[in-house]
């Protein structure tokens, strides 16, 4: 088919319904054009087969739709709204046309759901496995851009949903694939029957979806919006909470105080730790691909956002000399230590 044949196969059918988007796929380049009062909003990520994702448990479809999701993440966490999408991706021969069909269903839902017109991109062949480099382009109002660096002294530190369960959905997942692989090399067969290479996941469902189908928080920044509420700085939360409250606090010059008990858990997320004998609260501080919105808002806010529904208040801002501590359920301060991912750790 050819790279402009699969391009044209995959993307021939979609439609522009964004006003600013006046030309998408076709040309040498996508033209937008944008409100002289808005400011424009671009990221990027780039997903490597091995390191971001892995294909023995990660359906293409489930891939597709959380590839998209970081960046929209991301654009909400600067209290935006994403409306263009480029899309590139490098694939070896062993991905056949039905394979990329599935990993453009999911980018297309996902682009669906949150109002986002796909413009351009890139495909080429790759010796290394697959590789996906998304780029999103939103908007803001000049006066509502959120920062990293507006933290003040009295916020107070909130998050919506839950977290950790990511995370554990993961370990799941691991557990489960070391498991056939030793199966695998137990077995003189090499093609174990279909009923014992599935797991059994009942009530660990919640977990494999906010592992493989994370979904961005569109919702949150309407809700605040409706409340007349402009946090002072705001991140998603994609590599663990300490490390993005840190990033906060640094780039604010502040400090903080969180409180273990006010940290949200799932039931799920709760029990399946335990089964693994992991620390519950180390979970949910570091396990990171939460994709929820961590912010901060004046403490004169504190009415108004207890009544959205999935924010928590979690802790507050301090003075910088004061450093960012965990405050224990018995009482005791712990310094928080940024031990989230790292792409580039050995």
């Amino acid at each position: 088919m050819g790279e402009f044949g699969l391009i044209k196969h995959l993307t021939q059918d979609i439609e522009l319904k964004n006003e600013s988007s006046k030309y998408g796929i076709g040309d040498d380049c996508a033209v937008m054009q944008y409100p002289s009062e808005k400011q424009i909003l671009m990221t990027t990520d780039l997903l490597m087969e091995g390191v971001h994702f892995d294909l023995t448990y990660c359906p293409l479809k489930h891939l597709g739709y959380k590839s998209a999701m970081v960046n929209l993440s991301d654009i909400y966490a600067m209290n935006g709204m994403p409306k263009q999408m480029v899309v590139s991706i490098a694939l070896s021969k062993r991905f056949c046309i039905e394979d990329m069909e599935q990993f453009y269903a999911g980018l297309r839902l996902a682009c669906e759901e949150h109002g986002v017109d796909i413009v351009g991109g890139d495909t080429t062949s790759s010796l290394t496995g697959l590789a996906i480099s998304i780029t999103v382009i939103g908007e803001a109002d000049k006066d509502k851009v959120v920062y990293r660096n507006g933290a003040k002294e009295t916020d107070l530190i909130c998050v919506s949903g839950d977290l950790g369960a990511a995370y554990m959905g993961l370990q799941l997942l691991e557990r489960e694939k070391a498991i056939f692989n030793a199966q695998m090399a137990e077995s003189k067969n090499p093609e174990i029957p279909m009923e014992q290479a599935q797991p059994d996941f009942s009530g660990k469902e919640y977990l494999l979806e906010r592992q493989l189908k994370p979904e961005a928080r569109r919702d949150i920044i309407l809700k605040l919006a409706e409340k007349n509420i402009i946090p002072t700085s705001m991140m998603d939360i994609s590599d663990g909470l300490s490390s993005e409250l840190l990033h906060i606090c640094s780039q604010s010059q502040k400090g903080c105080r969180v409180y273990e008990e006010r940290i949200p858990i799932d039931y799920q997320t709760a029990v399946t730790a335990e089964e693994f004998n992991m620390n519950l609260t180390t979970c949910a501080l570091n396990g990171g691909e939460d994709y929820e919105l961590l912010f901060t808002v004046p403490i004169a806010d504190h009415d108004k956002v207890q009544e959205i529904e999935g924010v928590k208040v979690i802790g507050y801002v301090t003075q910088k000399e004061l450093g960012c501590a965990l405050i224990s359920r018995d009482g005791n301060e712990f310094e928080l230590k940024a031990q989230g991912w790292n792409p580039l750790k050995d």
